[in-house]
């Protein structure tokens, strides 16, 4: 099995490749201090395991496996219990706590060296837009959206999402005159969202459409009984009914 170590400390990687010495059926082809050196490293490497942390600067465990379009086989290794639920929702292999025994090393290694063999659809590997979901417990707060465009990856801050608009399987995240598309639904993000710090200003205003109520300017008749909400850069978006009445709702709105 070729594997790579991705861990920001490196205490942790060191005392894990110590371990690892002593299974010669795995050979470490790489090590990541960072979210962002994994994914490169998947992608040039191509690696059959990935021992991966989840709490990391720059990008967390869950955000680098939604960023890879082929993903090795996944143990979690970890300081937390919170994510384990999370981690096996997105069909991690395993799940190391932190510390562990070398003898607990042994026993996840003999798993996965069963699983690793079968194809990769028998492991039932999850769509980007699920893995999304997963990179925040519940208990974390959603503080950043993460991107991918070609080998480009970009971290749009909550705060400064305009709107985003559905597209099918996909949301468009609109931000200062820019514009990303990613693979997740409108309801998936809006619930993304909610778990975050800023979650209450953000409002579907319509069925295809999620605004940041800070960046509504005001909101104006467009017909009889629908409405445009104008954003402060005079982006025009339709209201619905139901969305008016989120909106009348979080702002106190008269009729």
């Amino acid at each position: 099995m070729r594997a790579i170590l991705v861990d920001d400390e490196q205490l942790s990687r060191s005392y894990l490749r110590e371990l690892l010495s002593a299974h010669p059926e795995v050979e470490i082809v790489g090590e990541c201090s960072n979210g962002f050196e994994a994914v490169k490293a998947v992608r040039d490497l191509r690696p059959d395991l990935m021992l991966l942390d989840i709490q990391m600067p720059k990008l967390n465990g869950f955000e680098v496996l939604e960023l890879l379009d082929e993903r090795p086989a996944v143990i979690f290794v970890t300081a937390y219990d919170q994510y384990a639920l999370k981690a096996f929702e997105v069909h991690a292999l395993d799940y190391l706590l932190k510390p562990f025994a070398a003898e607990r090393l042994a026993e996840c290694l003999a798993r996965v060296s069963e699983l690793i063999g079968r194809p990769t659809a028998e492991r039932e590997q999850p769509p980007a837009h699920e893995l999304s979901a997963a990179a925040r417990s519940p208990a974390s707060l959603a503080d950043r959206i993460v991107v991918k465009d070609g080998a480009q990856v970009t971290v749009l801050p909550v705060d400064q999402l305009d709107y985003a608009e559905a597209e099918g399987d996909y949301v468009c995240l609109h931000s200062k005159n820019r514009s990303w598309l990613k693979h997740q639904t409108l309801s998936s993000l809006a619930d993304y969202l909610a778990r975050g710090q800023a979650g209450a200003r953000f409002v579907r205003i319509h069925r295809s459409t999620l605004i940041n109520l800070d960046r509504m300017e005001r909101i104006e008749p467009y017909s009889k009984d629908n409405r445009l909400a104008v954003l402060t850069d005079g982006t025009e978006l339709p209201i619905s009914k139901s969305g008016y009445k989120r909106l009348k709702a979080l702002l106190d709105e008269p009729t």
